[in-house]
């Protein structure tokens, strides 16, 4: 057997092990990755929270239950906040989603649902236009469960 036959062997043979043994440290990990999670944190301006609840109610809410049934989210929710300063939000927006991979071309799967609610692309930058009067976006966190074995 030649010299090169037997490295390629041998590299082979580490490469095998070190796969095998990242396959087995994986399995040994104290959790399973979960759902994905995207927190959106809103504060409506002075006077606006009950106009912006209701832009939610008549347009986020529909769109929403069109992803949840096409399967594009799993859930959504809206909550309200108390907040300890005017830089903290009222509102939260969560969606959440099976895994990672569901935010691989979402932008494309939402854009039938987005056309049919708001319209094309210039009435939904004049939409969001609109709710930038009603509310400021704070951020936008993603967090993934972590399912306890």
């Amino acid at each position: 057997m030649s010299l090169k036959k037997r490295a390629l062997g041998a590299l082979a043979g580490v490469l095998a092990f070190a796969t095998l043994g990242g396959v087995a440290a994986a399995a040994d990990l104290p959790y399973t990755e979960g759902t994905v999670s995207v927190v959106s944190s809103v504060r409506t301006e002075p006077g606006m929270y009950n106009a912006y609840l209701t832009y939610l109610k008549n347009t986020y809410k529909p769109m929403m239950e069109e992803a949840k049934k096409a399967g594009h989210v799993l859930d959504y929710a809206v909550y309200s906040a108390s907040p300890r300063s005017p830089e903290d939000p009222n509102v939260y927006l969560v969606v959440t989603y099976k895994n990672m991979a569901a935010l691989d071309g979402l932008t494309d799967r939402m854009d039938a649902i987005q056309q049919k609610y708001v319209g094309d692309q210039a009435k939904r930058d004049a939409a969001t236009i609109e709710r930038g009067k009603m509310r400021t976006m704070l951020g936008t966190e993603m967090l993934r469960e972590l399912e306890l074995k």
